[in-house]
């Protein structure tokens, strides 16, 4: 059997000389199945997350290492886009005399970076059975040898009380707007809590 590493949100990942933040966010290759980089939130001021791509990632010691050191890991591409933007004034006009504007106070607009043809999965992320949403994403599993995604980390809803339940890739019919499943509610309870599985 492949080895399958756990990535949850929220999860520490250090450097090769301490640690530089936590991992926010998933990009996967919806074609291959495969996560192609991990959002990685620096731990130190406001700088934006960072594209991570797995083959930085070492997972051998069980815990998230990159193979960079952290001046590197500065260096990589970041995960969002941060625009200036300046809203439209808001004219009004004096009886008789010409329209007057209020401006308005610049806004940041941020947008997350997505590598063309791959989509971004977060934690929160609905997840939806055939007949309704059964609760949110919690990370993934992933085959340390290719990437690919084996199980969905499902956080759950009030639905159960297990906390947490691995939903095989195969049960995956779709990913827009959250994780659209092949199962019913039903099936999703009836299979075994996360790290129980046979």
């Amino acid at each position: 059997m492949a080895e399958e590493t756990q990535f949850k949100v929220g999860a520490e990942a250090s450097c090769s000389d301490g640690p530089c933040g936590e991992v926010r966010r998933f990009i996967i290759d919806p074609a291959a199945e495969a996560v192609t980089h991990l959002v990685i939130d620096p731990k130190h001021g406001n700088e934006p997350g960072r594209l991570v791509p797995m083959d930085l990632i070492d997972t051998a010691t069980g815990a998230i290492t990159l193979r960079c050191t952290i001046a590197e890991f500065e260096h990589l591409d970041p995960a969002e886009e941060r625009d200036l933007v300046q809203t439209a004034d808001i004219g009004y006009a004096m009886p008789g005399g010409p329209p007057m504007g209020i401006p308005q106070t610049p806004q940041f607009i941020v947008e997350d970076v997505i590598p063309v043809g791959e989509i971004e999965v977060a934690a929160g992320d609905p997840v939806r059975a055939v007949d309704g949403e059964i609760g949110r994403v919690q990370g993934f599993l992933v085959d340390s040898g290719d990437h690919r995604v084996t199980h969905v980390l499902l956080r759950e809803g009030h639905l159960w009380g297990r906390k947490e339940v691995a939903i095989p890739v195969s049960a995956v019919a779709g990913v827009e707007e959250g994780i659209r499943l092949n199962l019913t509610k039903q099936q999703v309870e009836d299979l075994p809590p996360a790290g129980h599985r046979g």
